[in-house]
């Protein structure tokens, strides 16, 4: 027999199974092969003490039923309900309301002041609107004129320190 198949035996088959004249064959090539002796060993060792944890019998503490019975009681009394819920969050809920609800009111229900965007933005020295610069970039009713300077963008966007 060869050390591969050996092992592969002792691996494959578990020890209770392991026939006598397995057991002979593998203790005949144990003898000359060190690699499967110990392996050899290795399964006896782990089957003893396999063999041995089983056979123990533990006993729980003296009070171990009694904190076992009482935790589930606890688990049950601890169900989850809308109730607990709304008392642990119901401050915060209606506060998330309310503001989401004054927020609404304020956009929606009281108009904004309305700026005539025309007479404000635009620069009475000026012929240039804020939109004319930035999006039409000195083209002006299909005609190409001068690129505008900084200080003119700078000007209609701001307004000159004569108009403050």
């Amino acid at each position: 027999m060869n050390c591969k198949h050996i092992i592969n035996l002792i691996e494959q088959t578990p020890f209770s199974d392991i026939t006598d004249s397995d057991r002979g064959a593998i203790r005949a090539h144990a003898a000359v092969c060190e690699a499967c002796n110990q392996a050899w060993q290795a399964t006896q060792i782990s089957a003893l003490l396999l063999k041995e944890r089983v056979a123990a019998t533990f006993e729980p503490t003296p009070f171990f039923q009694t904190r076992v019975l009482a935790a589930m009681r606890e688990q049950q009394n601890e169900q989850w309900s809308w109730a607990k819920m709304w008392r642990a969050t119901g401050a915060l809920a209606s506060s998330m309301v309310a503001t989401v609800a004054a927020i609404a009111v304020l956009t929606f229900v009281i108009p904004g002041t309305s700026v005539d965007s025309t007479s404000e933005l635009t620069s009475t020295n000026n012929t240039y609107s804020a939109e004319e610069v930035i999006l039409n970039q000195g083209e002006v009713a299909g005609t190409q004129t001068d690129p505008v300077s900084d200080a003119q963008v700078l000007t209609t966007l701001y307004g000159s320190e004569e108009e403050k």
